[in-house]
């Protein structure tokens, strides 16, 4: 039989193993609970104590249509100090970049991302080790930094962990905004279960993608209300859901509606408890209705919506976070028969939709959606070239900068990174690109991001600067 002391002891060391394993999960310092645990606690990285100027640029702010005068912006810490049509005086610690003329733009953001998935095939997904799937998503984000992309707005996957390592500087990568796993329910959009993990047994095992954090499956406002909480207790920013058909889904055509109104409503009212709000996949009109008439605040495609859906939109100040959906050989090569398909019916409304926005003067921002696919991943910066087509450079170039700033901000009291982004102006967050050449003039300069990017900045750190090669 085991002395007293003896089950004492071992019962302490339990207790003290999970404490310590509490505080690191939930980002808690252990020193906080009387817990000498050196290491064990990695704090994110103060902001950079020291200060950049850029001398002579020309400054696209994110808002006009046009250029600034040349002008000297300092950077100090993590965010835009002062902005000067004037040379500004600065002491001989302070770094000084000369602009020679180049463009000064926000760095860009990507509200419809997938780190995760965005260059791995699906077969890979779907059979690989996790820990390479995650080494994987960390290569990838940091080739998204290296576009210019210095935020995304993640709309599906597990890329919690992903973000803690770049906010700690563990590695480069872009800021992210998290979903967590996207809300479907069973035969929707985020339905990726293989046929023998059905039928779903009530309290039985979840399926591979809800294990591994990419899709969280519910049929009922109460499951619905449970899956969004857990998001949040994850650390979501927003929260996804599938309220209607999708492209690279099998099971469920494109003009399916799913969701009710009081499953909606559920994510949402489970969101707005949190300070924030749910944004929706969804391609046609009733999908959309249903969503804006539940209190979802933004729509992610509509490309097969009606001219009254899009005009409601804009009534109610609903976000349209829209994609230049449209034909690419080899992409749609890789497509199955059924989801090639349903891609022709979204590549057939996609310039229909950028029309309706305009008309209407709905809140529009960028997003890119690329899934599986490794090239098209690579050509993040030709997806946002892809917009001169329907709109000015200008145009195009806000709604990948200041829009979705504005956008991001909708996360509230959650917002991972409190500040202003998207915008250059002064006590604004300091994630920056110099352009070699003007982008108002040439949307084609962000397509290629390795010959026209000189410095990419993000929270007033340099990432690249090709001007001291």
């Amino acid at each position: 039989m085991m002395p007293a002391k003896r089950i004492s002891h071992i019962s302490f060391q339990i207790l003290f193993v999970l404490l310590v394993s509490w505080c690191l999960f939930n980002r808690a310092s252990a020193q906080d609970y009387g817990i000498e645990a050196p290491g064990l606690d990695p704090a994110v990285p103060a902001a950079p104590e020291g200060a950049t100027l850029f001398r002579n640029v020309r400054i696209f702010d994110g808002h006009g249509p046009d250029l600034s005068p040349p002008s000297d912006v300092l950077v100090r810490g993590n965010t835009i100090e002062r902005i000067s049509v004037e040379p500004i005086e600065v002491g001989e610690d302070v770094r000084t970049i000369a602009g020679s003329g180049h463009v000064l733009m926000p760095g860009l953001i990507d509200a419809h991302w997938h780190v995760f998935m965005a260059s791995t095939p699906q077969p890979v997904l779907m059979g690989a080790e996790p820990s390479y799937l995650h080494h994987r998503a960390a290569q990838e984000a940091e080739a998204t930094l290296m576009r210019g992309f210095t935020t995304v707005r993640d709309l599906g996957g597990p890329v919690f962990g992903l973000k803690r390592a770049i906010d700690e500087g563990i590695v480069a990568g872009p800021r992210i905004y998290p979903s967590g796993a996207f809300i479907s329910q069973t035969s929707g959009h985020g339905d990726f279960r293989f046929l023998f993990e059905l039928p779903r047994q009530p309290g039985g095992p979840l399926g591979y993608s809800e294990r591994e954090g990419i899709a969280a499956i519910a049929d009922s406002p109460d499951e619905v209300r449970l899956r969004t909480r857990e998001q949040l207790r994850n650390g979501a920013s927003q929260i996804k859901l599938m309220a209607g058909g999708g492209v690279s889904s099998q099971h469920n055509p494109i003009e399916s509606v799913q969701f009710t109104e009081a499953e909606l409503r559920a994510a949402v009212e489970a969101a707005a408890d949190w300070g924030t709000y749910v944004t929706v996949h969804a391609y046609t009109s009733e999908a959309v209705r249903r969503a804006i008439a539940a209190g979802v605040k933004c729509i992610d495609h509509a490309q097969l919506i009606d001219d009254a859906t899009a005009q409601l939109m804009a009534e109610k100040g609903i976000w349209w976070s829209l994609q230049p959906l449209t034909y690419d050989e080899e992409v749609f090569a890789r497509m199955s028969p059924v989801s090639q398909q349903k891609a022709l019916q979204v590549f057939a409304g996609t310039e229909n939709s950028y029309r309706m926005a305009k008309k209407h003067g709905v809140k529009t921002v960028f997003g890119a959606d690329i899934l599986f696919d490794p090239g098209a991943a690579s050509r993040q910066g030709s997806y946002l070239a892809m917009l001169a087509r329907w709109m000015t450079p200008a145009e195009a170039l806000t709604m990948a900068t200041a829009n979705t700033g504005e956008l991001l901000a909708l996360s509230g009291f959650i917002n991972p990174y409190p500040g202003k982004l998207g915008v250059v102006e002064e006590g604004a967050l300091a994630d920056l690109i110099l352009v070699d050449g003007n982008p108002l003039e040439s949307l084609d300069l962000v397509a290629d991001p390795d010959r026209n990017f000189k410095i990419i900045m993000k929270d007033g750190r340099i990432f690249k600067d090709a001007l001291t090669r």
